[in-house]
């Protein structure tokens, strides 16, 4: 090994590797496209030497969950009540999946047992939840409501840009679907064809709100019935 080759090994990392890792998995819509010899090749080290941080490919991806789960933010201040605790943990869930949109895949096609994603994603949501003076077990079912739709929505989102207002390409995309849709036969697709301008707004960050506002609506009402304030 050449003193570069060494100089360049010590500064490797378990934090780097993840970082590049992650890197390329949020720029890919395939986790399969994030191998073991690619990671390598972007790190500008051997295979092998990834093997001395990581056993597989399956630990760097858990490693990667780990990172993004378990360092899931929520805001310092507490909520005013339960509406306002959904509203911050549905945008903190969706914040999270848009700085990190390979989470969305992990977390659909693995489990994850690490303590620090159990403790960042699920442990400080729940007792937010609770804490906004919902019982136990109704904020399971907030939470399990709050994950599965920010995931949903997500990975729907992703891949339409033109749903997303801070795509730098958004307005282009925008109005090249609006075009695909006016285009359709107005014979053989009239609602489309006339909806055209609420259609391209399904992706949009409005339709994740509507939607949320809609489940915040009907849980406080179900709250109410139980007698909790609200």
């Amino acid at each position: 090994m050449s003193r570069g080759q060494r100089g360049r090994d010590r500064s490797l990392t378990r934090d780097r590797i993840i970082d590049v890792a992650l890197r390329i998995a949020d720029n890919e819509a395939d986790l399969d496209r994030l191998t073991v010899r690619r990671l390598a090749g972007e790190l500008n080290v051997g295979t092998m030497t990834l093997y001395g941080y990581f056993h597989n490919k399956d630990e760097i991806l858990d490693a990667m969950g780990d990172r993004v789960l378990g360092g899931m933010h929520l805001p310092d201040e507490p909520d005013a009540g339960p509406a306002e605790a959904l509203h911050t943990v549905a945008h903190a869930f969706s914040r999270m999946m848009r700085e990190h949109p390979s989470v969305v895949r992990l977390l659909t096609t693995r489990i994850t047992d690490s303590r620090r994603a159990v403790g960042g994603a699920m442990e400080a949501v729940l007792q937010r939840l609770v804490d906004a003076g919902i019982p136990g077990p109704l904020a399971v079912r907030c939470y399990g409501f709050l994950i599965t739709y920010t995931i949903g929505f997500a990975g729907y989102q992703v891949p339409r840009r033109w749903g997303r207002a801070d795509a730098a390409d958004g307005a282009e995309a925008r109005r090249r679907r609006r075009h695909f849709y006016h285009g359709l036969p107005t014979e053989d697709f009239p609602q489309v064809v006339s909806l055209v301008d609420e259609i391209v707004e399904l992706p949009s960050d409005e339709q994740f709100a509507s939607g949320l506002a809609a489940y915040i609506d009907g849980m406080l009402h179900m709250l109410t019935r139980a007698g909790v304030k609200v």
